[in-house]
């Protein structure tokens, strides 16, 4: 998988994607990350990429020029499965997209900044629009590094224990059980008996009624769902 991703601050970002998973990832072949710095593709000799906005109101606006001319130069290079805007008033990004979005082949993550983009840009560039939750970021940066995050630590041979990823949280609708490690009693800490039996068969069905009552109490709405 290959993600792009555009934005005026590709050093908010670069540092995460050279550590950890994310790293590793491509340094396996599985992932390829590649930030863009809209800033080159302006015309403008300060490298400018916003302007007032049409009408008057506040904050600045994202120019469509330079985004065009990067995306443009980016589909004659390849194909793309989406091109992906981080805006709060997009689609809520959840365990199921983040599955959806591994199975793509190329992405494409343009990062908001200031007050929006041009409303063109996501009329005629964008195919989706993703918001990580119901607040307002600086910019689209952390969105777009937590977007990829998810995204490729699913695709397979990316974590040593692939099983690992298929027992996180929201996988199959409910919140994770809770977990432990030694030492089993810590303080008079104690680790549930169960875990400790060696019966496999009710530790899983522990676990299960683990996630099912956590989910519950913390995140009723999942149930509803």
């Amino acid at each position: 998988m290959r993600i792009d991703i555009l934005t005026v601050l590709p050093e908010m970002i670069e540092g995460f994607f050279n550590c950890s998973i994310m790293a590793r990832a491509q340094k396996k072949g599985l992932a390829e990350i590649v930030i863009h710095n809209i800033r080159d593709y302006t015309t403008d000799k300060h490298h400018k990429t916003d302007d007032y906005p049409f009408g008057g109101s506040a904050g600045m606006v994202m120019k469509i020029e330079p985004i065009d001319r990067l995306i443009s130069e980016l589909r004659s290079q390849r194909s793309y499965d989406e091109v992906i805007f981080t805006s709060p008033d997009g689609e809520k990004f959840n365990q199921r997209m983040a599955n959806n979005l591994s199975l793509c082949g190329n992405l494409i993550i343009l990062c908001g900044h200031f007050k929006g983009i041009d409303y063109r840009i996501r009329e005629h560039l964008i195919t989706k629009e993703i918001s990580i939750g119901d607040y307002v970021l600086t910019g689209g940066e952390l969105a777009a590094a937590a977007i990829a995050d998810a995204v490729v630590r699913i695709i397979p041979g990316v974590l040593n224990d692939e099983q690992s990823a298929l027992d996180d949280s929201f996988q199959d609708g409910l919140l994770d059980h809770p977990v432990y490690t030694r030492p089993a009693d810590y303080k008079g800490w104690r680790v549930p008996d169960i875990l400790l039996s060696g019966n496999e068969a009710l530790i899983r069905e522990w676990e299960l009624n683990q996630q099912i009552e956590r989910t519950k109490r913390l995140r009723p709405d999942l149930i509803s769902d």
